[in-house]
């Protein structure tokens, strides 16, 4: 019996459990959407813009529960997407992108959208395929979908020709769906058992996290108990170990770091790290050097010694590497009065580090620490935050204690303004029946605002709050040290109520800390109604973040004495002379 491609691609995408497909129909997609909106599992939504399609589905794969995937046309629609496939390549997360494709039987050239897709989309994804026969579909999308999500996750990229689609033909014979692939461990015997003799003859040891280990929560809290020892988190990572832990230290390492992290591992002799490149990021601009001993677990073996050298590389999946390393490791016996030292100490550290900035004076607009704390307040465990590119990413990964495995998405690697708006949308339709609440920076929401119709089209009722400061703040700081001068960081105006009333959304304003609370109650009750919800918050960013003035130090050491006398004397001079 004779099968469009559109029809074959509707039966894969249901078999691999796709629930949701973000893009936007053009004329060499149209069957596939006609087809999708024919399926009773898989939910076909109209998106803005492609680059905020890309970044939904980054945030349904976050979430954990089926597979992120978008629906586009080709060369404008991927090209648009490009930004959201490369965040899911850079931070390691699996995509399925499916764009139709020019006609292949008509031997014309120029048509329409007519570029080499897959010249384009190669640096960014791990892998692309050209459909060329009915009977190729099937198989290419559960190939796809296994490279998608196999090894290291990231986005994969499947053309089917509009010919194939509009035309019916052989469908063949349809294969079984293996289904996922096994998470694994490939690490010998020998190297667990050394790891596991480096670990338990520590005096200091400290446990480093990342996004890979955000489903290896319950080994990471068995390790961190059984040798009594910190545990710190990268920016991706930060709900791969919970908050609420006492040994939880906080985000980043060395000077970058939160306090109460700085002062667990300042003495720190092995250090266990999971799930973690030692990116950029994570080591607050490679400010850190990680002990002697150092012992990684990765999925992806190219991360080893990449930056850092490692007495003990441990290759597969964080919860079964970790799982044969508890069982090799013995109790150890000073892990204890160890457990209960380091514990206390980062407590206090809290407590002083909230305490300084509940100190901080916002001059009548709103005190980040205030804001974070009483939405934490508000907030069930399991509730999702999200966040996007800026000033007030940092400050949510040192003032948002997170509860829950998954429980913060944010983007990393690619580090891409305008994924917050657009990624909240995604983690809400990914699970309906927990609150998701966006925080992003005025110059940020400036990128991807206008997917507040998107939300309200589906009538998800999500809390986005804009950190209205009028600056690119994570820049304009980095500018006012050496320049004494903000270049194009400073914003013109924003009317953010209007773009509430343009999208449909409820709208709130946090003017200064009196605000807080009311505000908060206000919108999460118009949100419970079905309704997105955008609140300008007046926040005041005056007071730096750990991470940004412990970077600004790390880079200005970095530069020979020449060129640290003229960016000093620079500045000076600009102080003195306005």
């Amino acid at each position: 019996m004779s099968r469009t491609a559109a029809s074959l691609l509707r039966e894969a995408l249901e078999t691999v459990g796709v629930r949701y497909t973000f893009g936007i129909p053009g004329v060499h997609n149209t069957e596939i959407y006609d087809e999708i909106e024919s399926s009773a599992s898989i939910t076909p939504v109209l998106v803005a813009d492609e680059g905020g399609g890309a970044f939904m589905a980054d945030a349904v794969s976050r979430s954990g529960t089926s597979l992120g995937t978008l629906v586009i046309v080709p060369a404008a629609g991927v090209t648009h997407a490009a930004s959201g496939i490369a965040e899911a390549y850079l931070d390691g997360i699996p995509m399925l992108v499916i764009s139709g494709g020019i006609r292949r039987d008509t031997g014309r050239r120029y048509q329409l959208h007519d570029v080499d897709q897959h010249a384009l989309l190669k640096p960014i994804t791990k892998g692309t395929w050209l459909v060329e026969r009915h009977a190729d579909v099937i198989p290419t999308l559960y190939e796809a979908v296994r490279v998608a999500t196999s090894g290291e996750p990231g986005p994969v990229f499947v053309e089917i020709p509009v010919n194939l689609q509009l035309i019916a033909g052989d469908p063949g014979r349809t294969p079984a769906y293996a289904g996922p692939v096994p998470r694994e461990s490939r690490c010998t015997g020998a190297d667990l058992a050394h790891a596991a003799r480096l670990l338990a003859a520590a005096k200091s040891p400290g446990i480093f996290v990342g996004w890979g280990a955000v489903d290896a929560t319950s080994e990471v809290t068995a390790l961190a108990e059984r040798l009594g020892a910190p545990v710190s988190t990268t920016l991706q990572g930060l709900s791969a170990f919970p908050a609420t832990h006492p040994l939880h230290a906080g985000f980043c390492l060395g000077r970058a770091a939160v306090p109460s992290a700085e002062n667990a591992f300042r003495d720190c002799d092995c250090m266990l790290a999971v799930g973690t490149r030692f990116g950029e990021i994570a080591t607050g601009s490679y400010g850190y050097e990680p002990p002697a001993n150092l012992i990684h677990v990765d999925i992806n073996p190219a991360v080893f010694n990449a930056n850092y050298p490692a007495q003990v590389s441990l290759e597969g999946d964080a919860g079964a590497v970790l799982a044969g390393l508890l069982a090799v490791l013995p109790e150890v016996p000073q892990a204890a009065a160890r457990s209960a030292s380091v514990a206390a100490q980062i407590a206090k550290d809290k407590a002083a580090y909230q305490a300084e900035w509940f100190a901080h004076d916002p001059k009548g607009r709103v005190n980040p620490a205030r804001f974070f704390s009483a939405l934490r307040a508000r907030l069930a465990d399991d509730s999702v935050v999200v966040v996007d590119d800026g000033n007030h990413t940092f400050l949510t990964a040192e003032l948002m204690p997170i509860h829950r495995p998954r429980g913060l998405i944010s983007p990393t690697d690619f580090n891409c303004m305008g994924y917050c708006v657009p990624a909240t949308i995604g983690a809400k339709l990914a699970q309906p029946d927990k609150p998701v609440v966006g925080i992003v920076g005025d110059g940020a929401f400036r990128m991807t605002g206008l997917e507040l119709a998107t939300a309200t089209a589906q009538r998800l009722g999500v809390v986005v709050c804009v950190f209205n400061d009028g600056e690119l703040a994570q820049i304009a700081q980095a500018q006012q040290i050496p320049y004494n001068r903000k270049t194009c960081t400073v914003l013109g105006p924003l009317d953010v109520a209007g773009v509430a009333q343009a999208t449909g959304a409820a709208f709130v304003r946090i003017a200064n800390d009196g605000d807080v609370e009311r505000a908060l109650e206000e919108a999460f009750a118009a949100a419970a109604t079905g309704r997105p919800v955008l609140v300008d918050v007046l926040v005041d960013f005056s007071k730096r973040t750990r991470f940004t003035e412990g970077i600004v130090k790390t880079n200005l050491e970095r530069f020979d004495l020449p060129t640290k006398a003229r960016l000093v004397g620079r500045a000076l001079w600009r102080r003195v002379t306005g």
